[in-house]
């Protein structure tokens, strides 16, 4: 999940449609780099996973809002890396993947439908793509 609307009706479709399976809410952290944005600043950072986790903590923090309008609780995730791959490679401990066809902006629509698309494309197990 991604901090996008799509990503949040793909939250609500999973506690609506699989209402009584537990569900895994997975927020994916660039990995750390001189070129990759918000990424730099982990590699700034001593403690590289607490920093992954404050980055991830808003969007986590909204997810378990959201699991609790249908009154469940979530398990969290955070991971490091290129969004698509950690999916794919988290996915075999899932019966199912359910991800937002896009971000919100022009650049998050390229690269989260790129992130969407390498999940369709890859995952060992059903995805579902919510627009």
């Amino acid at each position: 999940m991604d901090d996008s609307e799509l990503a949040e009706s793909a939250l609500r479709y999973a506690l609506e449609t699989h209402a009584d399976a537990d569900v895994t809410v997975m927020h994916v952290v660039g990995e750390p780099s001189s070129m990759l944005g918000e990424a730099t600043a982990l590699a700034l950072e001593d403690d590289i996973e607490a920093a992954a986790e404050e980055q991830a903590s808003e969007v986590l923090d909204r997810a378990r809002a959201i699991a609790a309008e249908y009154d469940r609780d979530i398990d969290t995730v955070v991971d490091m890396g290129r969004p698509g791959r950690a999916i794919v490679d988290r996915a075999e401990s899932f019966d199912t993947v359910i991800i937002g066809s896009h971000g919100s902006s022009l650049a998050d629509r390229l690269f989260i439908g790129n992130v969407a698309q390498t999940v369709f494309q890859r995952c060992p197990v059903p995805v579902t793509v919510v627009r």
